[in-house]
Parts: C-alpha cells; sequence; structure tokens
C-alpha cells in the first residue's frame, strides 16, 4: 500500500486570490494530479513542500510541532503570506490528511 496527501483548506484569514474553504491539492508522490486539485498557489506551495515527503513516509506530525495531540491524524501548514496589513492577501490554513492507495499487481 502506498500513502497520497490530500491537503485541503481549511480556514483563511483575510482574503485569498487563489483559494477557497474546501479546495483541495491531491498528492501522489512525486506527482501534483492536477485532475483532482482545484487550485495551486506558489506562494502556498513553497511552505507545504516542505513537508510533503516526510508526511507521505509517515513521519508523526505531532512529533513534527504540525498538530496537537489529541488530532494526531492530520498537519496543518498556512501560506506565507501574512495578509493585512502587510499585504493586500490572507493567510490560508492547510489541514494535509494521508490518504491509502491501493496498488494491484
Amino acid at each position: 500500500m502506498l500513502r497520497m496527501l490530500e491537503i485541503e483548506v481549511c480556514a483563511i484569514k483575510g482574503k485569498c486570490p487563489v483559494h477557497n474553504v474546501g479546495d483541495k491539492i491531491i498528492i501522489d508522490d512525486p506527482k501534483i494530479l492536477l485532475h483532482r486539485t482545484d487550485a495551486l498557489c506558489t506562494h502556498a506551495l513553497s511552505s507545504l513542500l516542505h513537508y510533503v515527503l516526510i508526511l507521505e513516509s509517515g513521519a508523526d506530525p505531532v512529533k513534527l510541532g504540525l498538530t496537537k495531540s489529541i488530532d494526531k491524524e492530520h498537519a496543518y501548514i498556512q501560506c506565507v503570506d501574512p495578509g493585512q496589513p502587510y499585504t493586500d492577501g490572507g493567510t490560508v490554513i492547510f489541514k494535509i490528511t494521508r490518504i491509502t492507495k491501493n496498488v494491484s499487481k
């Protein structure tokens, strides 16, 4: 069994010109599955890529400091846009969930 990642926008502080709450990005390393991805922002991607590989391989998001122990099934990461008063954008909070996919031989 291999793992994929589902990255969902769970909150936006301010205004994001790319993402909406509920948008998803699906990663099947090394591919971003564009046909299953709602939107993709380069600012957010720079933050997400730091953790994609290690989360896919089974790293503990609690030990990485990406969630609290009560929610150890998910990791939370935010984009780098600080929002108002510094930019006209907003900070997007992403929830990352591992998805197990079955591979037939």
